[in-house]
């Protein structure tokens, strides 16, 4: 589940917690879409155009004489730093001699530069525009093929789900400047390694491109249609497994082509109905997308490899609607590796598949979760043999639980079970491996070692396991992501908080070292790519709230273990401890499995605009079942979605309402998608003790209703776990009812979380006679709530409902 909650001026987030995007983004493509400098000149003008809904008059400014933060602030990018994006290439001789060439582009001009070489420039594309076939056409992205000798041009994007397009592709020769037609509504295109041929997807069938020939030389599939994609992910997959479009990889050689044939046909179909596309429209547009409900048919996934040069395709294995393959790797140029699950990720089985030899599978490991679950990665990593570097054989390097917490391992041989332990401790490795330097066989990896609120970057070196060095500056507060240069010898160090970010371009090789510490303690910087000096000017005039992090002690388990969680608050401005009975409490979860809030980045959003404007305390907690604090913590809600999250809100809210200064009739709690849902079980099982006002936005409220993927993980099926999905489903209208009051909001074109869920949760609140509630419904918006100014209209409804409950005028109904 991917949390549709933004704040404004931040990306969408991931599942895995609504502030790990900020990681996932930099360790990627390093595209952290942060806007345009700033100039002071450019400042908004202050205002509060709340008045009019009946809130108290706001000072514009502090006591000090700064500015407050306001709407207007984030709408118009005032916090918003500035990142610059920088797309690293390959090149053959990178292992040895990395000279860190990159993809830049400039007013439409993309050029190949080198980190090294400030002088080196080759101009890959002059502009963006060109002319085919007598059409004047404009690429909206390009993809180079590794030699950088060809480039795929992307016109005409449409968009389908969260994270796939359609789009007409064209090969563009960089040397004689010709451009060749590949085709239209192509949803996926894939550069083979060898830099010639392109592996794209069309109408579900996979096709193979030749740039040499100047044409298509092979259709892989036949099979495609509406319900078997070859390639591409269908729904499930798309938005749980693969977080991406891709269901297809070329092996490290580009003779072989692997990926997944995936068929919904046994998957329930769900309509969603959108009313307002058109305006000359006077019956609904039903669009019907195969989603699999929990302890619903799955799709099944079969692995199909593709001979290049013989054109032989064989299926390898053969799935069902009980079993998910996750990740799919190639260790070289003939040896696959598979990870593949049961659909309650109860157990993890590691497939290898030999291409040379025909395709045959052998499982050198298979291993259970214990008490918790499998978490999905993709960051498998492949280390090739070479005797002179001290790597004996061919080999990876995977994430695995190590005493509790995830870690690295090296695995080689392939075939081995038993690997050499690289990182270990009450600590967490990240996603997985960042990046191997196979000259001098370092892993570079992102982690929780000095703290699970903070993202350091290390790296270890496989000949000398758990001998780890710190690549930034771990004295102190910091969260880094950061993206390799293709022989790993050269980093872009994305500095993202707590203070103002900054990027950096850092050499590794070395022994020297920065004069200046900043950021980086190993390495040598070579320049800043941004330093955000605007942004520094900027916020000398505004009095922006500050978070304070901490931990909060919440009680005891069943066990008698003490419950620790970390938070974070952010005091309004000019706060006073010594006022009695006066602030108001603004708790805002998310609290999904795995997920993360509490991380020491730099944001300015809704959090901060709540706080200013509304004098309010904010407070981020995130309790059991969340990331990043070891196996045992994420696992308490294993089978109980929604129990112990929101007794670790209650608690904290105790906590709250038991400070002096704070108004205990003017707690309340906001959330979206799993926050939003916990919203709700908070207010259930509160039942207006402590939490007065709750707001949910896009809520899940009975897990039979979400996709079986991501719920299975946590519950089992319904018939395997029935008095869990009974006491997880928000049902006591009743207890409900004891808050002051409630609002929930929600999209009818959301495809993610249904709007089942609110129209069935509406339902029970009318059969319960519970009326102290507001609804409002957002028209063919889907889960982010962003469709014809919709995001300005739900977060403005945010803050003037609870700005008026915190003013007292809602008169309890019921």
């Amino acid at each position: 589940m991917e949390d549709g909650y933004q704040e404004l001026d931040e990306p969408n987030r991931k599942k895995r917690g609504s502030l790990e995007a900020w990681i996932k983004l930099g360790v990627i493509l390093v595209l952290l879409v942060w806007g345009s400098a700033l100039l002071i000149s450019s400042l908004p003008l202050e205002h509060h155009s709340d008045h009019k809904n009946g809130l108290r008059h706001i000072p514009k400014r502090t006591k000090n004489g700064q500015l407050k933060v306001s709407f207007a602030n984030l709408r118009n990018d005032t916090f918003s730093p500035v990142t610059r994006s920088l797309r690293w290439l390959y090149s053959d001789d990178a292992t040895e001699d990395d000279q860190g060439f990159f993809l830049t582009e400039v007013n439409g001009t993309y050029v190949v530069r080198s980190v090294f070489d400030k002088d080196y420039s080759r101009v890959l594309l002059e502009k963006s525009d060109f002319v085919y076939a007598g059409q004047n056409l404009t690429a909206e992205s390009i993809i180079a093929s590794p030699d950088q000798e060809h480039i795929l041009l992307k016109t005409d994007t449409v968009k389908n789900w969260r994270h796939s397009t359609f789009g007409s592709y064209y090969v563009f020769d960089t040397k004689d400047h010709s451009i060749n037609f590949v085709g239209n509504n192509i949803s996926l295109a894939l550069w083979s390694p060898n830099s010639n041929d392109v592996a794209y997807v069309f109408e579900n069938n996979v096709y193979v491109y030749s740039s040499k020939a100047g044409k298509t030389i092979a259709q892989v599939t036949h099979d495609g249609s509406s319900q078997v994609f070859n390639g591409i992910p269908d729904w499930v997959y798309e938005e749980e497994v693969f977080e991406g479009n891709q269901a297809l990889w070329w092996s490290t050689s580009g003779e072989y082509l692997s990926f997944l044939k995936i068929n919904e046909t046994e998957v329930h179909e769900f309509p969603i109905a959108y009313y307002v596309q058109h305006d000359d429209d006077i019956y609904p547009e039903i669009r019907k997308i195969k989603y699999p409900k929990s302890g619903t048919p799955n799709p099944s996934a079969e692995i199909q490899l593709f001979h290049l040069e013989t054109q032989h395709l064989s299926s390898v294995f053969a799935g069902n609607s009980s079993t998910l393959v996750t990740e799919m790797t190639w260790l070289g140029g003939e040896q696959l590796l598979v990870k593949v699950t049961d659909r309650t990720s109860d157990t993890l089985s590691i497939l290898l598949v030999d291409a040379g030899k025909g395709g045959v599978v052998t499982t050198p490991r298979v291993c259970p979760s214990g008490e918790g679950w499998w978490e999905i990665t993709h960051r498998t990593t492949y280390l090739p043999k070479d005797i002179k570097k001290g790597r004996k054989d061919e080999g990876y390097i995977d994430l695995m639980p190590v005493d509790g917490f995830n870690h690295l391992a090296y695995f080689s041989p392939p075939e081995t079970d038993e690997p050499v332990i690289l990182t270990r401790g009450e600590w967490e490795v990240v996603d997985g491996p960042t990046a191997v330097d196979l000259e001098t066989n370092n892993v570079y990896f992102i982690a929780t070692k000095k703290s699970s609120t903070e993202r350091h970057l290390y790296r270890v070196n496989i000949l000398k396991p758990e001998k780890i060095e710190a690549i930034t500056d771990t004295s102190k507060p910091g969260t880094f992501s950061v993206s390799f240069s293709s022989g790993s010898g050269l980093a872009l160090l994305n500095y993202l908080g707590p203070d103002i970010p900054y990027q950096k371009i850092v050499t590794l090789r070395t022994h020297k070292k920065d004069s200046t510490i900043h950021g980086n303690i190993v390495g040598k910087t070579l320049y800043y790519l941004e330093d955000n000096a605007a942004l520094h000017r900027v916020l000398n005039l505004y009095d922006v709230p500050k978070k304070t992090f901490g931990t909060l002690e919440l009680g005891h388990d069943q066990n008698g273990k003490s419950v620790t969680a970390n938070y974070y608050e952010i005091l309004p401005n000019d706060f006073d401890p010594s006022r009695r009975d006066h602030y108001p409490v603004f708790f805002f979860a998310y609290g999904g499995p795995n997920s993360q809030q509490v991380l020491q980045i730099f944001s300015v959003g809704f959090n901060e605009v709540v706080s200013s404007q509304l004098d309010a305390i904010v407070v981020v907690v995130d309790g059991r079942g969340t990331g990043f604090r070891g196996k045992d913590f994420r696992s308490y809600v294993r089978d109980n979605l929604g129990d112990l999250e929101a007794q670790d809100q209650i608690e904290a809210a105790k906590i709250y309402g038991n400070k002096p200064y704070v108004n205990q009739d003017k707690i309340s709690l906001f959330g979206w998608s799993y926050g939003g849902y916990l919203t709700l079980k908070t207010l259930e099982k509160d039942a207006g003790k402590h939490f007065k006002y709750g707001m949910s936005v896009a809520p899940v409220t009975d897990w039979r209703f979400y996709d079986s993927v991501y719920t299975e993980r946590y519950m089992h099926t319904p018939q395997e776990n029935p008095e869990g999905y009974r006491k997880a489903k928000v049902s006591n209208a009743t207890a409900l009812g004891q808050a002051q009051r409630f609002l929930l909001m929600h999209g009818t074109g959301d495809d993610n979380v249904h709007f089942q869920n609110s129209l069935k949760f509406l339902d029970l609140l009318d059969l319960a006679g519970v009326e102290n509630y507001d609804f409002h419904v957002f028209p063919d918006s889907d889960h982010s709530i962003r469709y014809h100014n919709a995001n300005i209209i739900v977060f403005d409804k945010l803050l003037n409902w609870i700005g008026q409950a915190y003013d007292g005028q809602f008169v309890k109904i019921g």
